[in-house]
């Protein structure tokens, strides 16, 4: 019965779990691989491809488990809304996210709706007023270049997309606020000021200390582990681009560049558990609603069987906390006021 004091709860699952949820009427954010995915009875949920999970074991990879997000106790008058975007409507998100609430939003790596949503969001009517917080849909890596990355939405018989983002809108009641808060344990390093002429997901002529010069280059001549972001200060928040890869003469990344902003390589993570472990307010653990982490983090430290404190969910090609992040984990809570 709707109370009107939400509550998320979390689990891996399996098919007939969340089959009998759908079948029940709940409203799910489900995360799996697309063979799991295709088969889900319509219903009220939407979904992303992704067999990466951050368990209570560990981190862990299944193409056959579910990790599913159930939301309860909305207000008797304002259930859940779920809505498909593409490239053009994407920019409305914040525009019809609830007034007291928040939105769980799932896009399909490389999609353009990917990329319209990962240069253009900062820009976007009435951003930051309401929470936004998702990820980005992939494909197990050794079908990178195979198969594409989907969501899913269940209103239109279990449609799975690779062109169109699936949004959750949840209001909440009026005793409680949500936040977005995340975990970025990269900080800029000490080598120079690397500068960018325009925005784009290519990194290629760019300034170093004032310098003209070519971001390939630079990593090569400089033997850069390109295991490390850039980094830069985005109003306050430390905010990653990481290295997809480096071609003769331009960095393709995994996230776009903004012109006028300073960029700098990370400093080394010694010890990736431990310094989340430290980072992460332990006070907080029983008011996470929804989590994500970058699945490079999982594979540059190595996180198959290694716990990241008590938070689960999927591990994606990308996080959304309002605008496109990497290499970080982003989690929403919901706290009463």
């Amino acid at each position: 019965m709707a109370t009107g004091e939400v509550t998320v709860e979390s689990s891996v699952a399996d098919f007939a779990t969340v089959k009998q949820l759908i079948e029940s009427g709940e409203y799910l954010v489900v995360a799996g691989d697309e063979k799991v995915l295709s088969t889900l009875p319509s219903g009220n949920w939407i979904a992303g491809t992704i067999p990466y999970f951050m368990t209570e074991e560990g981190g862990k990879v299944d193409q056959s488990l579910l990790y599913v997000n159930i939301v309860r106790g909305f207000p008797a008058n304002q259930p859940p809304r779920l809505t498909l975007y593409d490239e053009n409507s994407i920019s409305r998100i914040a525009q019809e996210a609830p007034e007291n609430g928040f939105t769980i939003l799932i896009l399909p790596a490389s999609s353009e709706v990917h990329l319209a949503y990962a240069q253009n969001a900062p820009d976007y009517p009435n951003m930051y007023f309401s929470p936004i917080i998702g990820w980005i849909s992939g494909v197990h890596l050794s079908e990178l270049g195979s198969n594409k990355a989907k969501v899913g939405f269940g209103p239109a018989s279990g449609h799975l997309s690779d062109n169109k983002a699936a949004a959750l809108h949840v209001a909440i009641g009026e005793s409680q606020m949500a936040n977005i808060k995340i975990v970025n344990l990269f900080q800029p390093g000490s080598g120079p000021s690397i500068r960018f002429p325009e925005i784009g997901f290519v990194g290629a002529t760019c300034t170093v200390d004032g310098k003209e010069g070519n971001l390939a280059d630079y990593i090569r001549d400089n033997n850069i582990d390109t295991r490390l972001p850039l980094v830069a200060n985005y109003c306050g928040v430390m905010v990653n681009v990481s290295i997809q890869e480096v071609l003769s003469n331009q960095v393709n990344l995994y996230a776009p560049v903004f012109p006028g902003v300073e960029y700098k390589f990370a400093e080394p993570v010694d010890d990736y558990i431990a310094d989340f472990n430290r980072a992460l307010p332990a006070s907080e653990s029983n008011n996470i609603a929804f989590c994500c982490n970058c699945i490079l983090n999982f594979l540059y430290s190595e996180l198959e069987g290694k716990k990241t404190g008590n938070l689960t969910g999927p591990i994606t090609f990308g996080e959304v906390a309002y605008q496109l992040l990497n290499q970080t984990l982003a989690y929403l809570t919901i706290e009463s006021t």
